[in-house]
């Protein structure tokens, strides 16, 4: 394992020198000033006129303080410009993405209602592709309102989304680097004020738990904590469906680096709390359940999900009946190929078992009817934290398993005068 921490170490260290930081700070920047050129959503360009700038700014700042200052210099300024700013200016105006509306109107409904579905959705923002448990984020909303600059504001739920996100990544960078190693605050700001995460975050950012949730369960697994995973998985797979992948997954790296039982013990509460939490809206709301979580999602509704980018699922299911059933059979057919691969090849570090699931995902995304790009930084994000969580420190190292032999009894010692005295 240490020549996987050192070629871990190795790729990331042309990252480090400052031409490469500005470069991508200059192509943060780019990327940011072209939504205000291109994106006919308004928070999107709100968004894209205050990031631009400070990402600039951090570029100018890279290239222009000594290496020491650099970074703690331009990554306040790009998280500032970038997160703090556009974050505050949408939440006290009320501006964010359906889907926060969506999640705050299922804690609504659920209090009110006992199920966070609407029974007959008209409008897009009727439906919820959301399971249950997703509802918890809009409780800050329905417990402090809206009225006054500070309840509008602590009620969003983006900010909960962000603060779940931030502490999966953090507990998880805890957990695969047990030695010594320098603090997350760097590492996790740059990412969270990176183009990767920061519009998402900023305008809605209803993937973030999960991006952070699917972290921590392989992280769980790697350091062999069975009932955490199966507790984690658990949330993630109560959140929603895209989630679902990592449960073969954590429960194989757990059976490679801990054994069978610590696998079985992992399943048991991913299944109690499942079904406490997504049984009873089954037996209850079956229909609203089905249409809204699955069907929806897949284009299968009257009314279609304005989700979309020019990524092939999404292209061949604009062609029509024949192009949809097309993108359907590629997108189950990717499932399956992921699944055979995984037996045959299953994961031995949180590292591994992240880049399976990314792997997955990015098939899922690519291939669905109703696939975008933002969707795709939950793969990338599970690509990246966990490598430089382990560049920080040292790896676990992955147990042999041996088969065990019986040794035999110690037999004690026996000196000459004690058999004398026997005889």
């Amino acid at each position: 394992m240490v020549t996987t921490r050192t070629q871990v170490r190795r790729a990331l260290r042309p990252f480090g020198h400052p031409v490469v930081q500005a470069g991508g700070w200059l192509a943060a920047a780019a990327w940011a000033g072209a939504f205000p050129l291109v994106s006919h959503l308004a928070n999107q360009v709100t968004w894209g006129r205050y990031a631009a700038p400070g990402y600039l700014l951090a570029a100018v700042l890279t290239l222009t303080l000594p290496h020491g200052l650099a970074a703690r210099a331009a990554v306040p300024v790009a998280a500032l410009s970038a997160v703090l700013l556009p974050l505050g200016a949408l939440a006290l105006t009320g501006h964010h993405q359906s889907e926060v509306t969506v999640v705050e109107r299922s804690a609504a409904l659920l209090l009110h209602t006992g199920s966070p579905y609407l029974p007959h959705p008209v409008h897009v923002v009727d439906y919820n592709p959301y399971l249950p448990a997703m509802s918890l984020f809009g409780l800050p909303r329905l417990v402090l309102g809206e009225a006054g600059p500070a309840a509008r504001v602590l009620g969003d739920a983006r900010l909960w989304f962000a603060a779940a996100f931030l502490a999966c990544l953090l507990a998880g960078w805890r957990l695969l680097r047990p030695g010594p190693a320098r603090a997350p605050v760097l590492p996790l700001t740059v990412l969270t004020a990176s183009p990767l995460i920061a519009p998402a975050l900023t305008v809605g950012g209803v993937d973030l738990p999960l991006i952070g949730v699917c972290c921590l369960t392989m992280a769980l697994a790697e350091r062999g904590h069975p009932l955490r995973t199966g507790l984690v998985l658990a949330l993630a797979c109560t959140l929603k469906w895209t989630a679902w992948p990592a449960l073969p997954i954590a429960l194989l790296l757990l059976h490679h680096r801990h054994g069978l039982r610590s696998a079985l013990r992992a399943v048991w509460p991913v299944l109690a709390v499942g079904g406490a939490v997504i049984g009873p809206f089954a037996v209850l709301h079956p229909r609203e359940l089905y249409e809204q979580v699955v069907r929806f999602p897949l284009g299968l509704t009257a009314i279609h999900t304005p989700a979309g980018s020019p990524l092939p699922g999404k292209v061949l299911a604009g062609l029509g009946p024949l192009g949809h059933t097309l993108s359907l059979t590629l997108l189950c057919t990717g499932a399956l190929a992921v699944a055979l691969w995984l037996p045959a090849h299953p994961p031995a570090t949180a590292v591994a078992a992240c880049d399976l699931l990314a792997a997955g995902l990015t098939v899922a995304f690519a291939l669905a009817p109703a696939g975008r790009f933002g969707y795709l930084a939950l793969p990338a994000v599970l690509v990246l934290w966990p490598r430089l969580a382990v560049a920080s420190g040292r790896l676990v190292p992955v147990p042999r398993r041996r088969a065990t032999q019986r040794q035999p009894a110690a037999v004690p010692m026996v000196s000459r005068d004690t058999v004398r005295t026997r005889e």
